[in-house]
This record gives C-alpha cells, sequence and structure tokens, in this order.
C-alpha cells in the first residue's frame, strides 16, 4: 500500500488548536489535555476494556526473553513487528474506526493501524524507547490517546539531556510527529501510587513496503 499523500500534521480542527504545540527541540509534539469530553471518554473506556481483544504476550529485551509488563491488542489493516514480536492484526471494531475517525480529523493525518495497552495497575509500564520501526516511515505521525487513569509520560533526549514531562489525563490526545521519533525517546514509568486501570490507544500508519 503506497504511503498517503499528506503525513505533516496541519491542527485546524477546532478541537485540537495549534497553539498547543509543545516547544521541544527537533521534535513536534501536540497536546490537547480534554480532548474528548468526559461522557464520551467513559464510554470508550468501558467498551474497550470489556471487548478488545487483550493478551500478554513475550518480548525480546536486553538478550533476553520476558512477558511485556501490560496487555495489548493490535488492530488495523497491517501485521507488526518489534522487540521480536509479530502482530498480527485484528479487523477494526466500530468503536476504533469512530475513535479514528476523530483523530483524524482532529490531526489531519491518515492511520490504518492502532496499538491498545492495558495498563492494569501502577506497575505495568512501558520502558524507554522511539516508535522507529522501517514500517513507520522516516518522520511518523502517532497520535495517541489516554482513556482511564492519569498515567505520567517522559520523554527524553538523550545527545541533548534534556527531558519533558506530562500528565496524560482521560480523554485527553498527544501527537508525536515530524522528527520526534528520530531524537527523542519515550516511557511510561512505573509508580507505587494505587492507580485505576488505563487504555492507551496510539494510532499509525504502517507502510509495509518501507521495510523491504
Amino acid at each position: 500500500m503506497a504511503r498517503p499523500p499528506q503525513q505533516q500534521c496541519f491542527f485546524t480542527d477546532t478541537t485540537f488548536d495549534p497553539q498547543q504545540g509543545v516547544a521541544m527541540p527537533q521534535a513536534d509534539v501536540y497536546w490537547s489535555p480534554n480532548w474528548l469530553a468526559s461522557n464520551q471518554a467513559d464510554a470508550f473506556f468501558t467498551s474497550l476494556r470489556e471487548q478488545a481483544a487483550w493478551q500478554q504476550l513475550p518480548i525480546s529485551m536486553f538478550g533476553r526473553t520476558v512477558m511485556q509488563p501490560r496487555l495489548l491488542a493490535w488492530y488495523g489493516d497491517h501485521a507488526y513487528t518489534y522487540s521480536g514480536l509479530t502482530l498480527s492484526p485484528r479487523p477494526w471494531t466500530s468503536e476504533l474506526l469512530d475513535l479514528k475517525a476523530r483523530v483524524e480529523a482532529a490531526t489531519h493525518a491518515r492511520f490504518n493501524t492502532v496499538l491498545l495497552n492495558l495498563y492494569r495497575d501502577g506497575s505495568d509500564y512501558m520502558g524507554w524507547h522511539r516508535d522507529d520501526e522501517l514500517e513507520l516511515g522516516k518522520q511518523p505521525t502517532i497520535a495517541s490517546v489516554s482513556l482511564g487513569a492519569s498515567r505520567r509520560f517522559l520523554f527524553r533526549h538523550p545527545k541533548r539531556q534534556l527531558k519533558r514531562e506530562f500528565l496524560l489525563d482521560h480523554g485527553s490526545l498527544l501527537v508525536m510527529a515530524g522528527e520526534t521519533q528520530t531524537h527523542w525517546q519515550h516511557s511510561v514509568p512505573k509508580t507505587q501510587k494505587p492507580l485505576g486501570e488505563r487504555i492507551n490507544l496510539t494510532f499509525r500508519w504502517l507502510n509495509s513496503e518501507e521495510a523491504k
């Protein structure tokens, strides 16, 4: 499948103000803390928690195989491989298509896959990484929707020794575009605070031809 004709983000939708761009060097990051209304976010969380095909799978980390410290589900048009793990896509559900359409309208980018992560409590986490697989292209646009419990989301620029932190709340939208994945890593750290469940969805455009 060919790359979509436009992968840059133009946040001209009234639900996503371009002034919400975050000042980070060598990055295009945009954040809307209250992107979804509370009742809409509640409905999406309940539906996805009950109906998504959640699973816990092993991945390769630092030369050894471990179980991922969270549950995940992969939907869309293509398989996806990272950390020695290949995810076969499940077909889009009506809820995911609805949310995808909202994200595409807000960002003016196109997406053909989505990764869902379920953080069951504060001990579930995401380690430092970049979303820089070949299938995502050189400057991918990744739109991240958060539902449920608020979690810290960290950025770090290893070469410049820079860090940024966000608290991703219920119904928020964070977009990473441009050179963000080239220069910045991100993570969701563990916490000992008692927390409820959180669902995070990262919409991506996956082009299988890029990996060939």
